[in-house]
């Protein structure tokens, strides 16, 4: 254990942005998918990863947290949340940073309760490099915030609906006391109700200074959360503005989303 922990840098004195990523190169096999990508962001802030199917969004959140690709930044790049170093960090160092991820697929235990796959990812407080406290995430926070979570506690993961899924998937990763979350297709597959729901949640979170980064294609969606877009195409950073710009400029939109 300690051996591998040695492989994370201490922090820096000033961790400005909260995640700052240049040069980014991912693999699966033989197959490069990522070609230098470089993105920032802040405290607080809410970054829409957008772009079509096979973009590269969803390798983009693997890469940073160190799943299932293979990764190299070259000799120029960096990959640092909160002013460290985690290029050679395992996952789990990641996670124990405050480094939430929310899979696409979900990925919850299906044959545990709501309240036990929130037990499962249920890490201790955190507080901002600062020294002061950041948001403390507990079951019956995240009760208020799920509403329909909280009605059906002790209901298996596998007799819950896609939606509900999706819910317990973000409460999980909420349970780590993340400081930034990378989000990967909230809205993709649910109802329209959940992913109102799913878009309370991400501003409730901006509000209370969490950070989010977001793979999205909805663009109504990542237009109702999102500070700023990175656009991916063929595994590149082509296009980065301001939400607000992206969404007024119809060449870039028709270009590389398609809407």
């Amino acid at each position: 254990m300690t051996a591998v922990a040695s492989s994370c840098s201490p922090p820096t004195a000033s961790p400005a942005p909260l995640l700052a990523v240049q040069g980014l190169a991912a693999w699966y096999g033989a197959a490069q998918v990522l070609f230098g990508v470089d993105l920032q962001v802040g405290r607080g802030e809410v970054v829409a990863l957008m772009g079509r199917n096979g973009a590269g969004k969803s390798t983009t959140l693997k890469a940073i947290v160190g799943l299932e690709v293979r990764r190299n930044l070259g000799q120029a790049g960096h990959l640092r949340f909160l002013g460290r170093d985690i290029a050679r960090c395992a996952p789990y160092e990641v996670a124990r940073m405050g480094l939430g991820y929310v899979p696409e697929d979900r990925r919850i235990f299906t044959d545990l309760s709501v309240l036990d796959n929130l037990e499962v990812g249920r890490q201790g407080a955190r507080h901002w490099t600062d020294g002061s406290a950041a948001p403390h995430w507990t079951p019956a926070r995240l009760f208020a915030l799920f509403p329909n979570l909280g009605e059906m506690p002790q209901r298996p993961g596998g007799r819950m609906s896609g939606g509900e899924q999706q819910m317990l998937t973000v409460a999980r990763t909420l349970m780590g006391q993340p400081l930034l979350v990378l989000l990967d297709e909230p809205s993709e597959g649910v109802a329209p109700l959940i992913v109102e729901q799913m878009a309370h949640t991400i501003r409730q979170l901006k509000s209370q200074g969490v950070s989010v980064l977001l793979s999205e294609q909805n663009l109504h969606f990542a237009e109702a959360v999102a500070d700023r877009a990175y656009v991916l195409e063929k595994g590149q950073i082509c296009h980065h503005s301001t939400m607000a710009a992206l969404v007024a400029d119809l060449p870039v939109r028709r270009q590389y989303l398609g809407v």
